[in-house]
């Protein structure tokens, strides 16, 4: 066995390990989509109170009564209430994990290395359920109130405060529960600094029900208008958003929906794949034609281990940015989401660097590459290829996704660039975002899984085997163990489209208007919510 085979062997178990842990600690983590279906709601809030006044805003209120529905109310406090139970329920489990961890640190003599490991992810992961619980508890509380539902909103605010009864320090939310038991008691109790408090714990919707009931104990006519006046305006604008967050998506669903069927009939009239490209029923092009693969399985390890895992997930974020930091003297944990864009950006870019870097030196003594390797031809079909895989892509990711939503019961993790994007309010850094999802990402992770890992695989399996196993890998590499199916169903449509267009940008174009469509719905869910 050669030197180098024994390093590789060493930073393959090291990458199993790091890739392993990351995804255990993804495990007990929140997914966005549940958190994109309570921002969705609060746009639905929003949009419900709209009252369009002129003739002009006929086409906005129609709009609004087809999103809206007939109860918006009542669907949201349902939708609040099944997220809050999830995540106690959550948050129960985790508590439990901790005390078993705890008590394997104290029994156990040998390296607690990664006991330790295992329990501060999981005390960071029930500080951040504890104040998710808390959100949830103050908003579900409001829409019981706005339902009329106001014993049991009472009771909802009074079981927060009693969480924190034992306590020296508790949340900034156990004051906003007790100031909205004040202001929806009978009689009322109105506290200091109760208008702060609210402003302070709650936004959109549900700050604009609680200053509408305190400015109304309060006798303050003007602020009361001013509120409302304001509402109307966030309301209009929530109706134009919920149009395109909704609207849009079921346009594409539908339009895929339609291409995936006549794909499928034209798959199950012409099974016999056609070897040339030009030729043929559509889907049948490309279908067996491999590659001519130089090099053998030890070239494909060493670029995934070395250039992709290692330098991407070992080298990068423990050497090389603690130190530039260190001596910068920057903490990522004080930065803003204009500067969290840039250093991820930045990030990016050394990480994408460093695995081209690995895979040119690998393959470089295999110059020049036979015909049909990293192909990128500005000229043909792969305009429409990624077009039409991205539609396609739609309702296979759309009903996987609702599949896998049901074993993960909202937990399992995410891309943690995405609650940024959906949280901040800055411009500058969602056009970062945007550069760094929708540019650099579709073009290293292209040229690594489709342009690079795929055609090598079909040395040593049919076409349709290496989508399969590279399509898993893409999945496996964003280390969310939640959005491994959906994202192998993105991948294996991914691998599909370049097979068939045997060039890079289409599936280039492909993931790219993936990432766009995601941060936009992101950026309009988050900004219209709050």
């Amino acid at each position: 066995m050669t030197l180098k085979r024994v390093i590789l062997g060493i930073l393959t178990a090291i990458a199993i390990a790091m890739v392993g842990l990351s995804l255990l600690a993804s495990w007990n983590q929140p997914q966005i989509q549940s958190r994109l279906e309570l921002y969705q709601t609060n746009l639905l809030l929003h949009a419900s109170e709209w009252q369009g006044e002129n003739n002009q805003s006929a086409n906005l209120s129609s709009a609004r009564n087809n999103i809206v529905g007939a109860d918006p109310l009542n669907t949201a406090l349902t939708q609040y209430q099944e997220a809050r139970d999830s995540t106690r329920k959550t948050l129960e489990t985790t508590q439990a994990q901790v005390k078993e961890i705890q008590l394997a640190i104290a029994s156990k003599s040998d390296d607690n290395t990664l006991n330790f490991a295992q329990n501060k992810a999981a005390l960071e992961s029930i500080e951040q359920q504890s104040a998710l619980l808390n959100e949830l508890d103050l908003r579900l509380g409001i829409l019981q109130a706005s339902s009329g539902k106001t014993e049991a909103a009472l009771q909802t605010w009074t079981n927060l405060v009693e969480r924190y009864k034992t306590q020296i320090d508790y949340d900034s939310s156990v004051v906003t529960a007790k100031v909205l038991t004040g202001i929806w008691s009978n009689p009322a109790q109105l506290l200091p600094d109760a208008e702060p408090s609210i402003q302070k714990s709650l936004e959109g919707w549900f700050r604009y029900r609680a200053l509408g009931q305190l400015y109304k104990l309060q006798e303050r006519s003007k602020e009361l208008v001013a509120l409302q006046a304001a509402e109307q305006a966030t309301a209009e604008q929530a109706v134009e958003k919920l149009a395109i967050v909704v609207g849009v998506p079921a346009i594409a669903l539908c339009i895929g929906t339609v291409l995936l069927v006549g794909l499928t009939v034209q798959w199950l009239l012409q099974r016999k794949p056609l070897e040339k490209a030009d030729s043929g029923p559509l889907l049948a092009r490309n279908a067996s034609l491999t590659w001519d693969v130089p090099w053998d399985g030890e070239i494909v390890w060493q670029v995934l281990v070395v250039g992709f895992f290692f330098v991407g997930q070992i080298l990068i974020p423990y050497l090389l940015l603690p130190v530039s930091l260190a001596v910068l003297k920057l903490n990522p944990a004080t930065f803003d989401p204009r500067d969290k864009a840039f250093y991820i950006f930045a990030t990016y870019l050394l990480l994408s660097a460093g695995g081209l870097s690995v895979l040119y030196f690998s393959v470089k003594s295999f110059l020049p590459l036979p015909e049909g390797w990293f192909r990128i031809n500005w000229r043909g079909s792969w305009f429409l290829w990624g077009f039409g895989g991205y539609f396609v892509a739609l309702p296979l990711v759309v009903l996987v996704s609702l599949i896998n939503q049901q074993f993960w019961q909202g937990q399992g993790g995410s891309n943690p660039i995405l609650p940024i994007v959906l949280e901040g309010r800055d411009n500058v850094a969602l056009a970062v975002f945007f550069g760094t999802a929708a540019i650099a990402a579709p073009v290293f992770e292209e040229i690594v899984f489709r342009g690079f890992l795929l055609p090598s695989l079909t040395r040593y399996l049919p076409v349709w085997g290496a989508i399969a196993a590279s399509a898993f890998l893409f999945a496996v590499a964003h280390l969310s163990v939640s959005e491994i199916l959906p994202l192998a169903t993105l991948g294996a449509v991914l691998g599909f489209v370049y097979t068939r267009s045997r060039n890079l940008l289409a599936p280039m174009l492909l993931h790219s208007l993936w990432n766009s469509g995601t941060l936009l719905s992101l950026f309009l869910l988050g900004g219209g919510a709050s």
